[in-house]
């Protein structure tokens, strides 16, 4: 067979045409199969994602299988040249597909009737069938960059199964952490880390979990051993801070004798401001920022504008999107632009 590229050179057009069974158009149902039709593999091996196909079979090869998965079909001829380079490479291809797609071989000479429905005149001419219908298409000996390129568009790209499986542990490593689960949370975050050593949100959470089981001091030298362009990451930097801010918040004196210095002088604004350091550290972030807020509003002159830093501080270490951030921020920015 030869003659033009019914494709136009180009694998991304739409075809139009209809393979038929039996009478049946592909997008219908198509006429009931002998039991004893079967498409035998390869050779080579490939079991179900690569075999061949006859006009007796094609219906249930590629029109039906196309239901579940896209399936390509290869039109090739025992003579041709070109062919003969392209099986291999469109073999592999499909077979790192990981089961997104099928390969089903179709050799013209004996089976010419289906090629022809679809005006297929130039082998090798790979067809791609999805809910047994042609959808798109190629001709020639295309490199091995071009039907992966091929695949992605009508399979779409391929899902990393080990990061996925990894992206969904740290998600709920995540959630047991905010329940306050430490013990399993840290069990998947060191998990992780057996598979992926130099995962980073993974080391983020692990050491996390240490913070809030007190072990500071094992934190801080599991934190040490990242580079520093590591350290600099948001999630990192933050956990440094507030290692920082427990540090300081340990020697500020006790919260309770603090209470009772602001009872006597509510405008006793370090020992206010201390409080808030060790409230923060505890985990009441809202009495954290409503003291640094209480300073703002009566000296912003306090220590240099003290209880400001300190709160841009606070919202470096509990993040942006956290409601506290985002409750204290809108009050802050009151006072500054009343």
């Amino acid at each position: 067979m030869s003659g033009n590229n019914p494709y136009s050179g180009s694998y991304g057009s739409q075809m139009s045409a209809t393979a038929t069974y039996g009478g049946a158009p592909a997008g219908g149902s198509p006429s009931p199969l002998p039991s004893s039709a079967s498409a035998s593999a390869p050779a080579g091996g490939g079991g179900a994602l690569i075999s061949d196909t006859t006009t007796a079979t094609f219906a249930r090869d590629v029109l039906e299988a196309s239901r579940g998965l896209p399936v390509l079909v290869d039109f090739w001829a025992p003579w041709c040249g070109p062919c003969k380079q392209l099986t291999p490479i469109i073999e592999k291809v499909v077979m790192e597909a990981g089961g997104r797609v099928k390969l089903v071989k179709m050799n013209i000479d004996d089976h010419p009737s289906i090629a022809g429905q679809l005006g297929i005149q130039s082998i090798p001419a790979v067809v791609a069938f999805i809910d047994g219908r042609p959808a798109d298409g190629f001709m020639g000996a295309v490199p091995e960059s071009q039907i992966r390129a091929f695949i992605e568009k009508i399979a779409g790209p391929m899902v990393d199964d080990q990061a996925a499986e990894i992206e969904g542990a740290l998600a709920e490593a995540r959630q047991l952490l905010e329940a306050g689960d430490l013990q399993t949370a840290g069990g998947i975050f060191a998990s992780v880390l057996q598979v992926e050593p130099d995962n980073l949100p993974a080391r983020a959470g692990l050491a996390e979990v240490m913070i809030a089981s007190d072990a500071l001091d094992q934190a801080r030298e599991f934190l040490s051993e990242l580079s520093d362009e590591q350290k600099a990451d948001p999630k990192v930097s933050a956990l440094l801070k507030r290692l920082d801010q427990i540090d300081e918040a340990r020697k500020l004196g006790d919260p309770k004798a603090l209470e009772a210095a602001l009872l006597a002088d509510p405008d006793d604004h370090a020992a206010r401001l201390n409080l808030a350091k060790i409230r923060n550290v505890e985990g009441d972030r809202q009495a954290a920022a409503d003291h640094l807020l209480t300073i703002m509003r009566r000296d912003r002159s306090f220590d240099d504008d003290g209880a400001r830093r300190a709160l841009v501080a606070f919202f470096e270490v509990w993040g942006p999107a956290d409601p506290a951030t985002l409750s204290a921020r809108r009050k802050m920015s009151a006072i500054l632009f009343s």
